[in-house]
């Protein structure tokens, strides 16, 4: 008998999960098992296990793409040119959320109990200069950097160590070269068993999050949701689908090949959990390895579609829940400080709660607002991860066409 593919495997979680997780809400004796004896402990084991190869699968493959790439010329080059597209399409992704959230007035008339912000009101600081964010990214220890998961410190490492190596003699760096890229093979292997656990894993995420809040709590936040999943649509096919067409890509053609990961993105919420398989598919696409070991590993840093959207319209849900009033100047120096404050994060859940939190207290908007979305984040998590993928699969195509590389035809 033939393997279940992976994404079936996946997705038979992730209904199962839905069921158990509402049988166990509606029988309340019963809730330890979703919360501290079975179903939490099934996810948190997979976050865990992705969360522990990330790390180094980000620096090896850093590292790899900077000195096997040639000269240190062309990987300015094309650092350039990654670095700036990422800018461009999250800052677009920001605005996009910021303009839907505006025009659809997600927290107007939404009535919460236990919320009260009078006397609330916004007073944004100035956007930290450059030289004070770049301190903020260098590290003061490498291997704390590494404990903590902190994905620009270690880029930063990354970069500069694959530059070193490209200066030094090739029968001087080629033994380290070496080193790393059998350490970055091991890591793939080890995602590989990992992954064999992934629809063990979705089944307990998912079953623990309706098992804890039911449907029931969704539905004063639904137009929240609602205009998530709209602007992320947006998004998708006007954004993402244009720069498609630019570069001669069909987006759907794209989603298909890679619908495996995309599944997987949507049911753990955790971006982390598909990059390696999201680089051998580009690689097998045709990409070169050196701009999929580079672009990759830094979009997941920069690149994040998804949660850009999902910050704009939070920050706009929560001052209208309020009753709050963001004029043109201070939403134009809202964009300013997520454009920032939204690099660097890893791509496990959770983190743009911890960034919307980071964008709210700048804007002395009520942190309480977070408390409210935290309980219902992980219904639209599943959506701005997925996007964050897409996302991530396709600059190191555009990076592609614009070094004149050459692609496959796509396969499925």
């Amino acid at each position: 008998m033939k393997r279940i593919p992976l994404v079936w495997q996946i997705l038979a979680g992730l209904l199962l999960g839905v069921l158990v997780g509402w049988y166990l809400n509606t029988h309340p004796q019963y809730q330890q098992w979703a919360s501290a004896e079975i179903l939490k402990p099934l996810g948190d084991i997979f976050i865990k296990l992705m969360k522990l190869v990330v790390v180094p699968i980000v620096f090896c493959c850093m590292v790899l793409g900077i000195a096997g790439g040639g000269d240190n010329r062309s990987f300015g080059r094309m650092g350039v040119k990654a670095l700036g597209y990422f800018f461009v399409i999250t800052t677009l992704a920001i605005i996009l959320g910021l303009c839907l959230g505006n025009l659809f007035q997600p927290g107007t008339g939404t009535e919460i109990a236990g919320l009260s912000g009078q006397g609330a009101a916004v007073h944004l600081d100035p956007p930290k200069g450059a030289l004070v964010v770049l301190q903020n990214i260098v590290p003061d220890n490498l291997f704390v950097a590494l404990a903590e998961a902190k994905l620009l410190s270690i880029l930063l490492f990354a970069v500069l160590f694959g530059m070193a190596l490209n200066a030094l003699p090739g029968e001087r760096s080629a033994p380290v070269l070496a080193v790393v890229q059998g350490v970055s093979d091991g890591m793939f292997k080890v995602v590989s068993y990992v992954m064999a656990y992934a629809p063990l894993g979705v089944f307990g995420m998912i079953g623990a999050t309706v098992a804890t809040f039911g449907f029931a709590s969704l539905l004063p936040l639904l137009k929240l949701i609602g205009v998530v999943y709209l602007a992320l649509m947006v998004f998708a096919l006007v954004f993402l689908g244009g720069v498609c067409w630019l570069v001669g890509e069909n987006l759907f053609a794209l989603i298909r090949y890679l619908r495996d990961e995309l599944v997987l993105a949507f049911s753990s919420a955790a971006s982390a959990a598909v990059m390696p398989q999201l680089m051998t598919k580009l690689e097998r696409r045709g990409v070169p390895r050196r701009i999929v070991s580079f672009v990759v590993p830094m979009g997941y840093a920069f690149n994040l579609d998804g949660a850009s959207i999902f910050l704009g319209v939070a920050t706009v849900f929560v001052a209208q829940l309020y009753g709050i009033d963001l004029s043109l100047t201070q939403q134009i120096l809202l964009v300013v400080t997520m454009v920032l404050t939204s690099k660097g994060a890893a791509g496990v859940p959770g983190f743009a709660i911890i960034i919307l939190s980071a964008t709210l207290a700048s804007a002395g908007l009520p942190l309480e607002g977070v408390a409210l979305i935290a309980g219902i984040f992980r219904v639209i998590e599943g959506g701005t991860t997925t996007l964050n993928v897409l996302g991530n699969a396709i600059a190191p195509l555009v990076v592609a066409r614009w070094e004149r590389v050459e692609l496959r035809p796509l396969a499925e």
